[in-house]
């Protein structure tokens, strides 16, 4: 037959104890459910009817529609004969399960019958004139046919909510996998913008020297160059979370202990920077690491849209809050000198480092002729 699957081994070894069973049932005379006990059947008939229904019990599983068909055939030769209780726990069995292994498609339709079939069962005995056998076979046509329907439908209810939950925790680590990456996306542009743009300006400022200075010209050569060093190593850090194969923590490598290498490269680009520290010491990881990135990012703007301007770094430890404050002087560039414009990304990412570790954020000018960046961290 088209579509049958060859029956699974715990399916052949359940056909072969249920007929077993059934023979058993038959010899002790145990076997009657319906009928009359002075028409006996013969013994042979009883057992052709009991094979043909534990062979469609062997592919109840693999073909479940092909394997109810042919029980509920056996079962109706059966009930004509007489219902026997080896062919009826056959019946059960394979209801029981084509419910809830079995398509949907056919699940909704073995409801539908039975819940027909009941009805019509109860139905028919109060036609006959008498309530008592009405209730009787109502609740025999129940407990044979709803029950066993009833039961698969609240597995299969419980089986699809497992599932359903499975793939929601699914989405859930996908999206959680997503928002990590779009974390580090933000970290290698807060390295790319922050290092390569300082060695950019850095060198641009080196070459526009007519006759510069040995000196200033090896200090920027310096910076430049540990610019270089540790934004490969920053980089190659990220590209290894990135890689490892089970979920690792990414290692702290930039701390606020270290922004006196910001404000040293920051002052190579050609900024005159005054810095004013704090006790950094004992701050949480995340704060820490956030606001060495603002600082950094801030710098960086400076470098691009005001360069050569006046720039102040405040680190300011406060009784719950840890403040971040970098200013500069807003430098007008006229049209014909040009200038690079930005996109916006840094304002961004600094707003969004803020508020990670529940802090807020502002960036914009004072009124009195500087541009201000200002973080407040929560400790």
């Amino acid at each position: 037959m088209a579509g049958v699957t060859a029956p699974r081994r715990r399916d052949v070894l359940l056909a072969a104890a249920f007929f077993t069973a059934g023979v058993l049932a038959y010899l002790l005379d145990l076997d009657l459910v319906l009928g009359d006990r002075d028409r006996r059947t013969p013994m042979d008939l009883r057992l052709v009817v009991l094979g043909l229904a534990c062979a469609g019990q062997l592919f109840r599983r693999g073909a479940p529609v092909v394997s109810l068909v042919v029980v509920v055939a056996a079962a109706a030769v059966d009930f004509y004969l007489g219902l026997s209780l080896p062919v009826l726990m056959v019946f059960i069995d394979v209801l029981f399960v084509t419910s809830l292994h079995g398509p949907r498609a056919l699940h909704r339709a073995i409801v539908g019958v039975v819940a027909t079939t009941t009805v019509g069962v109860t139905a028919a005995a109060a036609v006959a004139g008498d309530w008592r056998l009405s209730f009787y076979a109502g609740l025999q046509a129940f407990s044979l046919l709803a029950v066993p329907v009833w039961w698969a439908t609240d597995v299969r209810q419980h089986r699809e909510s497992v599932e359903q939950l499975t793939r929601i925790a699914e989405l859930d680590r996908r999206a959680a996998v997503n928002a990590e990456r779009n974390r580090m996306a933000r970290d290698l542009h807060d390295v790319v913008a922050g290092h390569l743009s300082a060695i950019a300006i850095q060198s641009e400022a080196v070459l526009s020297m007519r006759e510069g200075d040995p000196e200033t010209v090896r200090t920027v050569l310096k910076s430049v160059r540990e610019n270089s060093v540790r934004s490969l190593a920053e980089m190659r850090m990220m590209i290894d979370v990135l890689g490892a194969d089970e979920p690792v923590d990414e290692p702290v490598t930039v701390r606020l202990a270290d922004v006196d290498r910001l404000v040293e490269s920051a002052a190579a680009g050609g900024l005159v920077v005054e810095f004013r520290g704090a006790d950094v010491d004992g701050l949480p990881v995340g704060v820490d690491v956030a606001a060495y990135r603002i600082v950094q990012e801030a710098l960086t703007n400076a470098l691009k849209h005001a360069p050569g301007s006046r720039t102040s770094v405040v680190l300011e430890r406060l009784v719950r809050r840890f403040a971040v404050e970098v200013r500069n002087t807003v430098v007008v560039r006229s049209k014909a000198r040009g200038g690079p414009e930005g996109s916006g990304t840094g304002l961004v990412s600094m707003a969004e480092r803020a508020q990670v570790v529940g802090g807020t954020f502002s960036a914009g000018p004072d009124g009195a002729g500087e541009w201000v960046v200002r973080a407040e961290l929560p400790l």
